[in-house]
Parts: C-alpha cells; sequence; structure tokens
C-alpha cells in the first residue's frame, strides 16, 4: 500500500473522515457545535473546501486553513486517537468511495444579460439568490424579489458593481406584484419564479387545509400572478423568457407530501400551457426541476406514515447540489442559449430522475 496522500483542502470530506486525525478534528470541531459526523451525509463527497461558502460564514477560511495545518502536522484533538499503527486501527470506514468528482465551478459570460432585465423572486437565499447573482455578474439589470429585506441587503452588498434593485414584496399579493413590475420598468426580458415553500411531507389522508392553501398561495398563486403580470409587457416587446421553478416532485410521487407535489405538478401545467400559447408570440416558457439541493428550505415529516415511505424511496437521492449548478440551468433557460427550447420541464436534478 502507498502512503496516504496528505489532507488539503481539496480532499473530500468522505476522505477527511476516513482519515484518523481528519476524523479527530472534525468529530471535535463538529461536537463543539452539538453536532455529529452524520451532518456531513448530504455533502460528504464535496471537497471540505465548499464549506467555506456553503456554511455561510458558520466555517470561514480560517478555521479551514487551521484544520488543514493541525491535520498534515497530526495534531488530533487530545485522547481522540492514538498514534502510529494505533491511529490506523482504529480509522472508520469510509461510507463512500475515496474518490471524489472535481469541485464544480461557473464560468461566468459576462456579457450574456447585457441590456436585459431579469425579474427573480426568492432572490434573497438558495436558487433565488445564485441565480440573481448568476444573472447580475453577466451584466443583466435584476430585480431582486424577497419577502425578506435582510436577505435582499446581503445580495445587494455582495454585488456591489452590479445592478441589483432590492424588491421587499410577497408573490401573492396583487398589490405587492403590481410594485413588482412597476419596478422592472418598460422591458423585461426575463421572469425566473424561484420564490416556493415546502409542506409538511403528510400525505392527502392526513394534509390539513391550512398546509394545503399556504402551499398552493405561495407556489402556484404566486407564480402564475408573476406569469400573468409580466405577459403584456412580453407580448409588447415579442420577446421574453420565463423560467418557472418545478421540483422533482413535479415529476414523481415519493419526494414530498401531497401539497407540495400536487403544487409542483400545477407548475409544470402552467409552464407547458403558457409555452403552447404564447409561443408564436415569441416567449419561451420552460421549468427547472431540481432535486436535492444546499438551500435554506427544510423538510420536516409531520406523518410517521410518510416518513417511513418515503424516506425509504430516498435511499436512491443522489448528493444534493450547491444552489449556483441549479441557477447555472435556470439563467440557460432564461438567456439566449436556449433559443430553441420552450415548453420543457428540464431536471437539474443529478440524474436523480433517471432512477
Amino acid at each position: 500500500m502507498g502512503t496516504p496522500r496528505p489532507l488539503t483542502a481539496d480532499t473530500s470530506i468522505a476522505d477527511w473522515l476516513a482519515d484518523p486525525v481528519g476524523n479527530a478534528i472534525l468529530t471535535d470541531l463538529l461536537a463543539q457545535a452539538g453536532q455529529t459526523p452524520d451532518a456531513f451525509k448530504p455533502v460528504r463527497r464535496f471537497a471540505i473546501k465548499r464549506l467555506v461558502s456553503l456554511s455561510r460564514g458558520a466555517f470561514t477560511q480560517e478555521m479551514l486553513d487551521e484544520i488543514v495545518r493541525r491535520a498534515q502536522a497530526g495534531e488530533s484533538p487530545a485522547g481522540t486517537i492514538g498514534s502510529g499503527a494505533d491511529r490506523a486501527a482504529t480509522a472508520p470506514a469510509p461510507d463512500a468511495p475515496r474518490t471524489s468528482a472535481p469541485a464544480w465551478a461557473e464560468r461566468v459570460d459576462l456579457g450574456r444579460f447585457s441590456g436585459r432585465t431579469v425579474i427573480v423572486t426568492g432572490a434573497g437565499s438558495g436558487i433565488g439568490r445564485a441565480t440573481a447573482s448568476r444573472v447580475a455578474r453577466e451584466g443583466g439589470r435584476v430585480i431582486a424579489v424577497d419577502v425578506s429585506a435582510e436577505r435582499l441587503d446581503d445580495l445587494a452588498a455582495a454585488l456591489p458593481d452590479s445592478d441589483v434593485m432590492p424588491l421587499v414584496a410577497d408573490i401573492t399579493d396583487d398589490a405587492d406584484v403590481a410594485r413588482i413590475v412597476e419596478a422592472a420598468g418598460d422591458r423585461i426580458d426575463g421572469l425566473a419564479n424561484v420564490a416556493g415553500i415546502m409542506d409538511d411531507m403528510t400525505p392527502v389522508g392526513e394534509v390539513s387545509d391550512a398546509v394545503w392553501q399556504r402551499v398552493f398561495r405561495v407556489n402556484v398563486d404566486g407564480t402564475m400572478k408573476l406569469m400573468r403580470a409580466v405577459i403584456p409587457t412580453m407580448l409588447a416587446q415579442a420577446a421574453g423568457s420565463i423560467v418557472n421553478v418545478a421540483s422533482e416532485a413535479a415529476l414523481r410521487g415519493s419526494a414530498a407530501g401531497a401539497a407540495y407535489t400536487a403544487s409542483k405538478h400545477a407548475v409544470v401545467g402552467l409552464t407547458r400551457s403558457s409555452a403552447f400559447v404564447y409561443g408564436p408570440s415569441g416567449i419561451r416558457v420552460n421549468a427547472v426541476a431540481p432535486g436535492p439541493t444546499i438551500t435554506n428550505i427544510e423538510a420536516s415529516f409531520a406523518s410517521p406514515l410518510a416518513a417511513e415511505r418515503i424516506q425509504t424511496a430516498m435511499v436512491v437521492m443522489p448528493d444534493p447540489a450547491v444552489a449556483e449548478a441549479v441557477a447555472a440551468s435556470i439563467t440557460f433557460l432564461l438567456s439566449d442559449d436556449g433559443v430553441n427550447v420552450s415548453g420543457a420541464i428540464l431536471p437539474s436534478d443529478g440524474g436523480w430522475s433517471a432512477a
């Protein structure tokens, strides 16, 4: 057997956990926050350096540099492991292949959205933030819509040299929708309907009216209202691109509860109907169906039956993607790169829909 490679910032989290010193360092670090290495399961194949951006400040570059230094020096927390042969004997078995795919990186096209105005909802976090950021960095003017002023301020601060207009608005409110369109002005080249909420994973026999109505109000009514509001402007200019965010739950019945699944199926219906009707008018309408993605939307199981069934089905679920990877799919369809695509439901799911 050859000498193990030293742990670096580019080493996968799985390989850190498979190394006795790396495992001890990460286990100690997590314990300080009341967590265990199980917290890394969704991102175990990522290079550890990606935690800096994914953690939104909880894991800093300085912390990364320090654990890499300690790992390479063999400085494990006191009392956690032995030394030499003892360390090799106590090393945990890896739960994933020791080879990992290279980290994906955006390839920004600096002029793709120049002169374009794009509305992005849910722009304060997750996929919406990544989409707004990508459009802005590629030269577009972004009307960034979210219900959180704090998150929008953070987005604008992160893009000081870009044309980003933060707008606090509720997409389910007609007056707020009118304000969004007014802020966009005389031309609207794109709409990314990203804002959405999860249900509580209840099946139809257990779903409450409150959950059903809340999920449909945001995921379906809000999406429809923004589409309806931008269509007149796009018709007048004989051009426009709308991208709705559906979900793997729009393609299968095993990804969420009844309310969320039905709402995302409805988004697909809105997308296809609109693409058919408005295609001859120069308006393209598509949807992206993300698989597991690292966002601030968390699922909770209010139904033991649903938890048993859905968690069993999730065994074949791929590792989650970063929001920027889904934004790459969305911006492709928003841009002229997607010129010949309309009415498509694009799975951006790491192959989950092929399972």
